[in-house]
């Protein structure tokens, strides 16, 4: 089998992981082919997970990475089924539409994404949508969808993302980015400590999930299947989509708490005060005014650990703005990239997975277990950031540094089943092996907004 590229290398500036051999990596190294490494940065974004958990539990090579599994993982929900249905991942007004010079990406998944994309377009209706976007240029649709509180994105190539300045701001920095801990002269040694199970190291951890859609609700979903205790908060008035949330809820809690209501805030607050970890994915800036941001949160209790992250990054002109795996891609080059042509003429196209979101989801759950086992060492916690447009620099690098083998043909996944308050649901589970057995998740979704606002 071919190496894998060691993304781990962005986490070598935590102590934790200073001379931690990389996870092994069993099975397949190539299978979905074409013109980008994808394969590399899956199997390197699981390989940094489990290194960071061999690190943190003293185990030698006993979490490891299997390549099916990691096929299997990183398109879970093309993979569940709810009752024998399949899932159902885009909206009717999401996806690629062709406007008067080139090609643009909506994701309008989400109620309030579509009404604000009609409204921008001054459309009633899909059709409609289609109609206006023939009559403007990319970048101007672009622009107006996003200052009416939508979320889209040119489709732009390679070369124009390399000359712009969001590319600069993206490509800034370590994949990881790692905030110092705060100076403290008292050493305070930590409340948690692993457990002995290798089966649940992260038994009785504390972690508020403040994430939603998939990258950082996939971080979390392995924490839980780690055996954290997972609470993950949505609000009510934007409820997650029904079976993306089915798909990263197995072994978590869920709740909803509304933000507009100061007494809610207090208890999210306080729970927060409480946690051993925090992960949010709120653009940068959402959460500043609910004192939920890092400074706010490690003022509170240095000991927290936080991952946070945001789809552009940070200094750039889209800090801030709204973004989606399937916008980075369009707006990176990824879409031009793996475009065809057909009856009709070229069209641009995506990744055979949305391993963004899957990578990035993977490299937060490996800085919150690097994080926490230096906590066992100095008392303190600290942060780590990660954004969806420098994952995609990543798959670059990977690609360039490591030259694709052929692909081979993958078998088809293993299943598993549990009863749950939707139904019968079929699944993949994690792709981490402990001493050779692959990892499960062992509870269902709980129902949405059921579980108590505590620990």
């Amino acid at each position: 089998m071919a190496s894998v590229p060691d993304l781990t290398a962005s986490l070598r500036q935590v102590a934790a992981l200073d001379g931690q051999p990389p996870a092994p990596v069993v099975g397949p190294r190539r299978w979905w082919d074409g013109p980008l490494d994808v394969e590399g940065l899956a199997l390197g974004a699981v390989q940094a997970t489990a290194t960071a958990l061999n690190a943190l539990t003293g185990a030698a090579e006993r979490y490891t990475v299997s390549s099916a599994a990691a096929s299997a993982a990183f398109n879970s929900l093309a993979h569940l089924r709810v009752d024998g249905r399949e899932s159902q991942s885009f909206g009717p007004m999401s996806g690629f539409r062709q406007t008067s010079d080139g090609w643009i990406r909506l994701h309008a998944n989400y109620p309030h994404h579509a009404a604000a994309l009609m409204a921008a377009l001054g459309a009633s209706d899909p059709e409609g949508v289609v109609r206006a976007l023939l009559s403007q240029a990319a970048v101007d649709a672009e622009h107006a969808i996003v200052a009416a509180g939508g979320v889209a994105a040119a489709v732009r190539t390679r070369g124009e993302w390399l000359m712009s300045p969001m590319y600069q701001a993206a490509r800034s920095g370590p994949w990881i980015s790692l905030t110092p801990p705060p100076k403290s002269g008292e050493h305070r040694p930590s409340s948690w400590l692993p457990s002995t199970d290798p089966m649940t190291p992260l038994a009785h951890l504390k972690v508020l999930d403040l994430t939603r859609v998939i990258a950082g609700p996939t971080a979390t979903r392995v924490l839980a299947a780690l055996g954290a205790d997972v609470l993950r908060i949505d609000p009510p008035s934007i409820p997650e989509l029904p079976d993306a949330f089915i798909d990263s809820g197995f072994n978590k809690r869920s709740t909803v708490a509304d933000f507009r209501d100061n007494r809610v805030v207090e208890r999210v607050q306080a729970l927060a005060a409480s946690a051993d970890v925090v992960v949010s994915g709120y653009r940068d800036g959402a959460l500043q005014r609910f004192r939920l941001d890092p400074d706010s949160l490690m003022s509170r209790n240095p000991g927290t650990v936080i991952a946070t992250l945001s789809a552009w990054g940070r200094g750039g002109p889209w800090d801030g703005r709204r973004g989606f795996d399937s916008l980075v891609q369009a707006a990176c080059g990824i879409a031009a990239q793996y475009g065809t042509e057909g009856q009709s003429g070229w069209r641009p196209g995506a990744l055979p997975v949305q391993a963004l979101d899957h990578a990035t989801g993977y490299g937060l759950a490996a800085a919150v277990l690097a994080l926490l086992g230096e906590r066992l060492v100095t008392g303190v916690g600290s942060a780590a950031r990660m954004s969806l447009a420098r994952t995609a620099e990543e798959l670059y690098r990977v690609t360039a540094a490591d030259r694709p083998v052929p692909a081979e043909s993958m078998p088809e996944p293993e299943y598993h089943f549990l009863d749950s308050h939707y139904g019968r649901l079929r699944f993949v589970g994690p792709p981490l092996l402990v001493d050779g057995v692959q990892l499960a998740f062992t509870k269902p979704p709980v129902s949405y907004g059921s579980s108590a606002l505590a620990w």
